[in-house]
């Protein structure tokens, strides 16, 4: 039997190769500059002017609302609370998965059913979920009820309209959703680590507790970066849970810099070039952060 040889590809195949790609690739690079690359340019371009959304007229003012951002109290106050919802969410979603996933990688009847029950949250209706602890959070809700019959302090109008105690509760709530998807993600990697690495680490007398910081959280690193990056993007831009629970409310104590994108965008007829320049101040810090711990875990 005659072996052919294996000539390289002549310039001509090459051509048709590459042209070949590019066609198969066209649909979806059309649809990211159509759909991403030109609304993220045009969105640039507005946060340098005054655009009149009614009459479409656009007017170049350069800086002018970078410049109003920076002595803007209700944007400070967005950015504030967008601080602490970020800084008092990831933690504890992030412990909490982990928690969860280190005791069902040990479970080996009903699984499926836990793992299932622990992301049902995380995939029902965001709208849903927030009626319903809206409801929950109201001065005659379970919650309320609860406390009193327990002899504790209740907020008499509730929770979501007290100014310290509403954007608690939205991040409670938060919090709550989230788990279950990153205690998923982390389950499944700790079920990729080999038995062998414990099995050496069990010879060395080493104990369960230790093994879990010695051995798991190393292997997993790269997991737990892509979910510290994605809990921070998702952090940053809450914006669901505030437009049904509260609507920025009560005083601006639960604006968050999305919502204000929002409320600049859309509620008002000339002020869609300062929203577009609070999306980009705020795709800024959220691609900072991501930066910082992606840096931070790799050198970990």
């Amino acid at each position: 039997m005659a072996i052919l040889p294996n000539h390289p590809p002549t310039p001509a195949l090459k051509r048709r190769g590459s042209s070949e790609t590019w066609l198969l690739l066209s649909p979806w690079l059309i649809t990211l500059v159509l759909f991403w690359g030109y609304p993220l340019i045009y969105a640039l371009y507005l946060s340098f002017t005054k655009y009149y959304t009614l009459t479409n007229k656009t007017v170049w003012i350069g800086f002018g609302n970078y410049t109003k951002l920076a002595n803007d109290p209700v944007f400070w106050q967005a950015l504030v609370n967008t601080a602490i919802f970020v800084i008092g969410t990831i933690p504890f979603t992030m412990v909490f998965a982990l928690f969860f996933a280190a005791i069902l990688v040990r479970v080996e009847r009903f699984q499926h059913f836990y793992r299932s029950a622990l992301f049902l949250p995380s995939v029902t209706s965001l709208v849903v979920i927030a009626l319903i602890f809206t409801n929950l959070y109201a001065s005659g809700g379970y919650i309320n009820s609860l406390l009193k019959m327990a002899d504790f302090g209740a907020p008499s109008r509730g929770w979501l309209l007290e100014p310290g105690l509403a954007l608690p509760a939205i991040m409670v709530m938060d919090i709550w959703i989230s788990i279950g998807y990153y205690a998923v993600l982390f389950l499944a990697a700790m079920q990729g680590v080999s038995k062998d690495y414990y099995e050496v680490a069990e010879l060395e007398g080493t104990s369960k507790w230790k093994q879990f910081f010695t051995v798991t959280l190393p292997i997993i690193k790269p997991t737990l970066l892509f979910a510290l990056v994605l809990n921070t993007i998702k952090s940053f831009q809450v914006f669901t849970e505030i437009y049904v629970m509260t609507r920025g409310g009560p005083l601006g104590r639960t604006t968050t810099l999305v919502y204000q994108v929002y409320s600049n965008a859309f509620e008002s007829a000339d002020t869609m070039g300062y929203a577009c320049a609070i999306a980009y101040v705020l795709f800024f810090i959220i691609a900072v952060f991501s930066l910082a711990e992606s840096k931070i875990l790799r050198q970990a």
